[in-house]
C-alpha cells in the first residue's frame, strides 16, 4: 500500500483508477505540503519529499502537475495551482484572446519516496491545444479548456476512463506501475 499525499480528490480518483487494475493500491492522505517556487515541477516535488518523508510512514507518492501554454511562455506551468485559484480557466482564456498559437501541454511529475530511500521520479506529458471557451464539467482544474492532441473534446468533456487512457497523469502512473512491477517481479 502506497500513501498518495494530495489535497485533490480528483487526482486521487484518476491515479487510483489507473493503478488498481495493475495491482497497485493507494490510500489517500489529505495533507498539503510546501510547494517551493521553482522553474521545474521536479524541483517542487523533490523539495516537498523531504517534508513528507518525515510525516508519512512507509512509501508515499506526491505529485506536481502543470499546464504549459506555448503562447504564454509556458505560463501557468509550475504556477498552475495558484493560477487556477486566482484567475481560473477564464483568466487563461482572457490571456489567450487574439492568439492563433494555442499549443499547450499538461505535465505531471510523480515522486515515489520513503524515509531512508532515494526518491524515484516519474514523468508524463500530454500535448494539445487551448480551447476557445470552457467545455464540459468533468475532471478538475484546467480540464475544461484543454483539448488533447488527436481529440475534439476537452478533458472536461471526457469520462474518467477516457481521460485516463491519454492524460499526462496516466502516463506518469504507467511509468510508476512499470517501476513497481519490475521491483516486485
Amino acid at each position: 500500500m502506497i500513501t498518495f499525499v494530495t489535497t485533490n480528490p480528483g487526482k486521487f480518483r484518476e491515479v487510483s483508477a489507473k493503478l488498481a487494475p495493475l495491482g497497485v493500491r493507494l490510500r489517500r492522505r489529505d495533507r498539503a505540503y510546501p510547494e517551493v517556487q521553482a522553474e521545474r515541477l521536479e524541483d517542487v516535488v523533490r523539495y516537498a519529499a523531504g517534508v513528507v518523508a518525515g510525516q508519512v510512514r512507509g512509501e508515499f507518492l506526491i505529485d506536481d502537475s502543470g499546464l504549459f501554454v506555448d503562447a504564454l511562455g509556458g505560463f501557468p506551468g509550475v504556477y498552475s495551482s495558484y493560477a487556477y485559484r486566482t484567475i481560473g480557466p477564464e483568466g487563461v482564456l482572457t490571456l489567450m484572446r487574439g492568439r492563433t498559437d494555442r499549443a499547450a501541454r499538461f505535465e505531471t511529475v510523480f515522486l515515489l519516496g520513503a524515509r531512508g530511500h532515494p526518491p524515484r521520479v516519474f514523468r508524463g506529458a500530454c500535448q494539445g491545444t487551448i480551447a476557445r471557451r470552457p467545455q464540459g464539467r468533468g475532471g478538475f482544474g484546467f480540464d475544461p479548456i484543454f483539448v488533447p492532441r488527436g481529440h475534439r473534446r476537452t478533458f472536461g468533456e471526457m469520462s474518467l476512463s477516457e481521460k485516463n487512457a491519454i492524460s499526462h497523469r496516466a502516463r506518469a502512473a504507467e511509468a510508476l506501475a512499470r517501476h513497481l512491477g519490475g521491483r516486485r517481479g
